[in-house]
């Protein structure tokens, strides 16, 4: 895949696909020109990712469905498309296609934007790869599970709640969704599938279970729904039941649509073109200003109070140990004859210090940053800490030995 190679590009350029393949970059008109004003336009001094990226998100999060929204679904196409693949390629016996997967991935963009806050330092594309692969993986092994549910499994599978948002997203009215719930309780109080039975594959239930479950829901539905409840026959219940499970499969497996699609119903256009937003020009200024001072005081300051934190949990030893290295700057050799002790017992220590503080840190970023702990991460982690401790000792007063 060829990376796009400015920030334009970056902002308003999506993927596009050849069967299950990447085939070019397509280029969006409207973002194009969106972003080329706001370029233009301000006394812009940078062309990073991450300011544009957080720019976009605090617009979206003034309006989640303007132009921002666009924007970020083109900064994340390349986020999207790994994540995509490394997950569908995990799934064997899958049906869907990287293509497939993609378009799953992508419809899922607000829950990514919703969870993501670059107040507490997260990068976005981090995040987002991370929330696309969480996404896709658990869409599909839901649908690779709802696949081989025979009808009645499903129903047997859904809860209460479930159902309930099913069928009022399917636009039924509440006395209708009242008798589909009674229906689907007195379907699961009385057919019990027998154990030799799969419970992916349960059969239709028999004569007389249908019978059993008609005769409660009438003898129910004059208490729970009214005393002048029609009477329904086998056929209506079997029906109803139906219904539901085809409002369920609609709800919570949706097919996706991509907002690139040529508008129903017009000769030219997107479905993107829709999404109209205008940009607030002032707002760029106001974060040239404010981002990166803010950005930084913010994750410096998480930094030093779990560090700080980690510090505090120390033994008093080790805690005297990195002060006299740090804040009173003694040499290995000089404080191994304070503490009569041998030059490589004190290396052998500070490293343990030094890695026990790492351990808090790289915990922090990765519960809270959901960043990877690869070994890079793991380096640069190991630098900010031993950044901080220079840091931190030189604005102490030393203690008395």
């Amino acid at each position: 895949m060829r990376s796009r190679q400015n920030i334009v590009e970056i902002f308003s350029a999506f993927i596009q696909f050849d069967f299950d393949r990447f085939s070019n970059w397509v280029s969006d008109p409207r973002l194009r020109r969106s972003i080329n004003r706001c370029l233009a336009k301000e006394d812009v001094k940078t062309n990073s990712e991450n300011f544009w990226a957080i720019y976009w998100h605090k617009r979206w999060l003034q309006e989640p469905s303007g132009i921002a929204r666009e924007h970020l679904i083109a900064y994340l196409q390349e986020a999207c498309f790994w994540s995509t693949r490394k997950t569908v390629s995990s799934f064997q016996s899958t049906q869907y296609s990287l293509a497939d997967g993609f378009q799953i991935a992508i419809a899922g963009i607000d829950k990514v934007l919703k969870g993501f806050d670059s107040d507490r330092g997260f990068n976005l594309k981090s995040y987002a790869s991370i929330t696309f692969s969480n996404l896709i993986r658990e869409i599909l092994r839901q649908r690779q599970e709802i696949d081989i549910c025979s009808e009645w499994s499903l129903l047997r599978k859904l809860s209460k709640k479930r159902l309930t948002e099913s069928l009022r997203n399917a636009g039924f009215s509440a006395d209708i969704v009242e008798k589909y719930l009674l229906a689907w309780s007195c379907f699961n109080y009385v057919y019990t599938p027998e154990r030799s039975s799969p419970t992916k594959k349960l059969s239709k239930p028999n004569p007389e279970t249908w019978n059993a479950i008609v005769n409660l829901y009438n003898q129910e539905s004059k208490t729970q729904i009214s005393a002048s409840s029609e009477i329904v026959t086998t056929t209506i219940l079997e029906k109803w039941l139906l219904t539901s499970v085809k409002a369920a499969r609609s709800y919570l497996y949706p097919n996706v649509t991509s907002i690139n699609q040529p508008k129903p119903g017009y000769d030219s256009g997107e479905i993107a073109d829709s999404l109209v937003g205008e940009v607030d020009e002032s707002l760029i200024s106001e974060m040239i200003v404010e981002e990166e001072v803010q950005q930084r005081t913010q994750q410096q300051n998480q930094v030093n109070a779990v560090l700080l934190s980690g510090l505090n949990q120390l033994k008093a030893n080790d805690r005297q140990l990195l002060e006299l290295y740090y804040a009173q700057e003694m040499k290995q050799s000089e404080i191994a004859k304070k503490l009569n002790t041998q030059q490589y017992n004190i290396s052998r220590k500070l490293s343990r210090v030094r890695k026990s503080l790492l351990k808090y840190l790289a915990q922090w970023s990765k519960d809270t940053l959901h960043i990877s702990l690869t070994s890079d991460v793991l380096n640069d982690i190991s630098v900010i800490v031993e950044e901080w401790l220079n840091s931190h000792y030189k604005t102490q007063t030393p203690s008395t030995m």
